[in-house]
């Protein structure tokens, strides 16, 4: 493919007060003029893959002092929540038998290459060093962004809570509208998932943990519970705070916004008094 600009991703700081920070991956928009003229189907093809508008969802959250990590990048270009040996083909150094995974072999890899609506994505093939740059100046610089604050929120706080915040395609009315990931209990204690669900449940949305997200590779590589380091994905319903058009603001919008800001809030002040009281048995 053409070589183009790639936007780097931001740290929003936080105050260092609370032991949270939030992850938004999947909401840039920055969309290179070259990587649009390689779209078979256009840039709505691209925008799809989108989670529209988390990175203002966060807004009453982040206004507590909390940190963000906010891609932007759009996932097209690359999928911060997807590992590196997460694609298909001969594009990444991987074993003999290597299995990129389900969502790799469906086209939804460290670059997406096909959607089911869509089908193929890109009129060219993806060379290897194109995905290399991508993975240089989007991907790498993400994780090493949450790594680098969370070491500093750990040593500070000694236990914390990463928050990956993501949106779904609108769901039946008799599904759950949030769905809370946590790697079935590898990235995070599981009180902190049901913490989550409570406070969803007590705000009249409807949630579950792990199905059917139970979390990606931003939760998998950064939550390390046992190490004081817990990782939660939230998946929001677009149907819960988008328009019927899917990408402007809808009636709930505020809503969920204050949810996750009650989320945020809530589980820090768990994390504190956890820490406070094993401060006082020493």
């Amino acid at each position: 493919m053409t070589e183009f600009e790639i936007a780097p991703p931001i740290l929003r700081p936080g105050s260092g007060r609370w032991p949270i920070l939030l992850s938004v991956p999947h909401a840039g928009t920055t969309y290179p003029a070259a990587l649009l003229r390689e779209a078979r189907h256009g840039r709505r093809s691209l925008e799809s893959l989108e989670d529209p508008l988390v990175d203002r969802l966060i807004w009453r959250a982040a206004s507590l002092g909390i940190g963000v990590v906010v891609a932007r990048a759009p996932r097209a270009l690359i999928d911060c929540n997807r590992g590196p040996l997460e694609m298909e083909g001969k594009l990444v150094e991987a074993p003999p038998g290597h299995d990129p995974g389900p969502r790799a072999r469906h086209g939804l890899g460290l670059v997406p290459t096909r959607t089911p609506r869509d089908g193929e994505l890109w009129r060219r093939p993806l060379t290897i060093a194109d995905l290399r740059r991508r993975v240089d100046l989007a991907w790498s610089p993400y994780h090493r962004l949450l790594d680098a604050d969370l070491e500093k929120l750990l040593r500070r706080h000694g236990e914390i809570l990463l928050l990956d915040v993501h949106s779904m395609p609108r769901r039946a009315a008799h599904l759950p509208q949030l769905v809370i990931g946590d790697r079935h209990g590898r990235s995070a204690g599981r009180w902190l998932g049901d913490l989550v669900r409570q406070l969803g449940q007590a705000a009249g949305t409807s949630a579950v943990l792990n199905d059917p997200y139970a979390g990606g590779y931003i939760a998998e590589r950064h939550g390390r519970p046992t190490a004081g380091v817990h990782a939660l994905q939230l998946e929001f319903d677009r149907g819960t705070y988008l328009a019927a058009d899917g990408r402007a603001p809808g009636d709930g919008f505020d809503a969920v916004a204050r949810l996750i800001e009650t989320i945020a809030r809530r589980c820090g002040e768990a994390l504190l008094d956890r820490q406070s009281g094993l401060e006082a048995a020493e």
